[in-house]
């Protein structure tokens, strides 16, 4: 049994230095240390033997048992430590070379607008107030001065979900959900942008979806003269220092008087070509002097105060400042349109 056990320990010795793999040292270690190998069979057959041999034989079987788990722990170690010098050696990184730019992604073009817009009243002393866009009939209309039947509702044409509950055609809303929930009645300075709905024809400058911001100042002594102060402002500093301004006559039930805004065109500065049709004049806005009732409405005396309110699209502004032809752009995501304004 021991010149047995000492070829095994050879044998198994052998074997594990031609291994070359951790796959081939755990066939060793199972071959030759598991409990069918030989090592473990040789230990069985210790019955056989006399009360003085059994000693003897148990001790050299558990020596060579040990030698042999001991090379194979040493080699593992060093097949495992080039394994590793050598994935080193693959991934090695040259820390020198200049970083790889992530691609990130960026505000939509009509986020961009809207928060340039938000910046720019907010820098005039407005706040920002948001209302729902599932609205009442009475807020969306009648508020503002469009009791039920009145014809101007028709170019307001929205989406109802009972007679008295629509996706709400217009921001304006909030101005008087604003003015209701001021108790004490003093002045409001504030825009309201969010999502409005129509049912309209979808084309190249209609969507049935689009955005809006609309503004309103309330106060004592406030003057036609200072809307038109603001919208200069607002014109200038969204399309240039050389943007003139024109307010020509409209109506709008809840404001009187009220006026649709002109920026001169970019394009001829004012002399007339085939982008402004002619005129030297792009239409960009609504504005006008609250109407008296819808003052009262909200609770405010008119005698005592007065206000203006305007009301423009954040679609038609991007269009305009970055000459895009068509409204749908903005919301078919079109990957190869969105990228050329990352940075706008």
């Amino acid at each position: 049994m021991k010149e047995q056990l000492q070829e095994l320990e050879n044998e198994a010795l052998q074997k594990v230095e031609e291994a070359s793999s951790l796959k081939d040292l755990q066939n060793v270690r199972v071959a030759y240390l598991g409990k069918k190998g030989p090592i473990t069979e040789v230990l069985r057959g210790m019955g056989k033997l006399s009360k003085e041999e059994r000693p003897v034989i148990g001790e050299l079987a558990n020596k060579v048992r040990g030698n042999i788990a001991e090379a194979i722990d040493n080699k593992k170690a060093n097949i495992e430590a080039a394994e590793l010098e050598k994935q080193l050696a693959e991934e090695t990184i040259d820390v020198t070379l200049p970083g790889r730019p992530v691609p990130t992604g960026g505000p939509h073009l009509l986020t961009s607008i809207v928060e340039e817009i938000e910046d720019l009243f907010i820098g005039m002393g407005f706040e920002v107030r948001e209302g729902p866009e599932v609205e009442t009939d009475y807020y969306n209309f009648e508020a503002l001065n469009l009791p039920k039947g009145h014809p101007a509702r028709d170019m307001q044409d929205s989406f109802y979900i009972t007679e008295e509950i629509l996706l709400r055609t217009h921001t304006s809303p909030a101005q008087a959900r604003t003015m209701n929930a001021i108790e004490d009645k003093r002045p409001v300075k504030m825009i309201s942008p969010g999502k409005v709905y129509r049912r309209d024809t979808d084309d190249a400058t209609h969507s049935h979806q689009f955005t809006q911001i609309e503004g309103l100042y309330v106060d004592k002594n406030v003057r036609m003269s200072d809307l038109k102060g603001v919208l200069d402002r607002f014109a200038k500093q969204m399309f240039g220092e050389d943007r003139e301004i024109r307010l020509r006559p409209s109506f709008f039930p809840f404001t009187e008087p009220s006026v649709e805004m002109d920026i001169s065109c970019k394009v001829c500065h004012g002399e007339g070509c085939s982008v402004c049709k002619k005129t030297g004049w792009i239409e960009i806005l609504g504005a006008g002097m609250v109407h008296p009732r819808v003052l009262e409405m909200a609770g405010y005396d008119p005698k005592v105060y007065s206000g203006f309110a305007f009301g423009m699209g954040p679609e038609r502004i991007a269009m305009l400042k970055f000459g895009v032809d068509d409204i749908r752009h903005f919301y078919t995501n079109d990957i190869r349109f969105l990228k050329q304004y990352h940075q706008a």
